[in-house]
């Protein structure tokens, strides 16, 4: 056997028309390949990447994407390499570090003017950053353990975050001073935020409980858990405009609404069969949106407390955002795909695909051109969506 193919290698090298035989063996590869059309979609989708920008500094998957209110260029990520970054959408060689985290940087949000960055990591440390130029503005201690969100007063520079230690804390991010705290969960703190007028705050709990605080005097004014209330740890949160409901979803499949006045559980929204992850409601409808680990986005008419549609996944919903006062919803699958849904029809108007695993963050930026998403894969990938608006 070794003489012919000793002697097709020489034809080879002397004559270049050989070189043809070569090329009619790859195509003969290909040739089999097409064999698998039935499969061809599924290969060309995992091969599209239609996004416009992809950021590619960390080395790490990504659990935190936030698009600034003031500049619609202006990002944020954080992720499991123990960074941050801010950078720009389309201009690839301006980014800015967020140092000084020791774990993974687990949540990120402007300020509603703009003017600063908070950074929470899992080492129990919050950072506020100035966010034109990057630098960092003060370090904010006292939370023992992780912490797992962070958020702004709607009006102003004081920041709320919640830790895995059970507690929340409150500072004065101008003046870098602790301002309260409040304690009274019975495990870690997964959700919360102040409430749209700023005048109190609501927080869930892996203890299946919602508590409800006055922020000025610390006061837990209701705590609510048991029947008729979640059974299971909650994982998401979202208020009303009129802050006067939260709306909380479960480890144990369910949606509940309370009236954060009373602290009264007025409605429950019934339809997931697995795990609620994300929770969005509509800036121009009374209707709310939820993403489930059942595979599922749930578009609510909370008036009604019915379901309006139901949007079938091909894997778990991680996260979800409302484009604007819009009708369209983004959900964030662990598909790695970024789909857009019609609210109204219950449609998914698009897909947009680029990302190898999946989607754990999503964000809007100020103008509503472009959606970020953040992923498992290590990359935040820009999609642009102004025909949307």
């Amino acid at each position: 056997m070794n003489g012919p193919n000793r002697s097709f290698h020489d034809d080879d090298e002397d004559d270049q028309g050989e070189v043809f035989l070569d090329d009619s063996d790859i195509i003969h590869e290909v040739t089999v390949d097409e064999e698998d059309l039935p499969d061809a979609d599924d290969d060309d989708d995992d091969d599209t990447d239609d996004s416009m920008h992809i950021f590619t500094g960390h080395t790490s998957e990504l659990y935190t994407v936030a698009s600034s209110p003031a500049d619609p260029l202006l990002v944020a990520t954080g992720g499991g390499d123990d960074k941050g970054f801010l950078w720009k959408i389309g201009l690839g060689d301006w980014a800015a570090e967020l140092k000084g985290h020791k774990e993974s940087v687990s949540s990120l949000t402007f300020s509603s003017d703009g003017q600063l960055l908070a950074s929470g990591g899992f080492d129990g440390i919050v950072q506020i950053w100035d966010a034109s130029s990057g630098n960092l503005k003060c370090v904010l201690e006292g939370p023992d353990e992780g912490i797992e969100w962070v958020r702004w007063h709607p009006k102003g520079h004081l920041v709320l975050a919640g830790s895995e230690d059970k507690t929340v804390w409150m500072w004065n991010a101008d003046k870098g001073a602790y301002l309260n705290s409040f304690v009274g969960h019975e495990a870690s703190v997964t959700c919360g935020d102040f409430t749209p007028d700023g005048k109190t705050i609501c927080t869930g709990s892996d203890d299946a409980s919602l508590r409800i605080w006055n922020p000025k005097s610390g006061e837990n004014i209701h705590a609510v858990k048991g029947h008729p209330y979640h059974t299971d740890g909650l994982t998401c949160l979202a208020l009303s405009s009129d802050s006067t409901l939260a709306i909380t979803g479960s480890k144990d499949n369910s949606v509940h609404i309370v009236n954060i006045t009373t602290g009264r559980v007025v409605s429950s929204l019934v339809s997931h069969s697995d795990s609620v992850e994300c929770v969005g409601l509509a800036p121009s409808s009374p209707w709310a949106a939820t993403g489930g680990l059942d595979q599922k986005l749930i578009i609510w008419d909370l008036q009604h407390s019915l379901p309006r549609a139901s949007c079938e996944h091909k894997d778990g919903v991680t996260c979800l955002a409302w484009l604007g006062a819009s009708r369209y919803v983004a959900t964030g699958c662990v598909d790695g795909k970024v789909r857009l849904w019609d609210s109204l029809s219950g449609d998914c108007i698009r897909i947009f695909s680029g990302h190898a695993d999946a989607v754990q963050s999503l964000s809007i930026s100020a103008n509503q051109d472009y959606l970020v998403s953040g992923s498992s894969d290590g990359t935040a990938r820009v999609f642009e969506i102004a025909e949307f608006k």
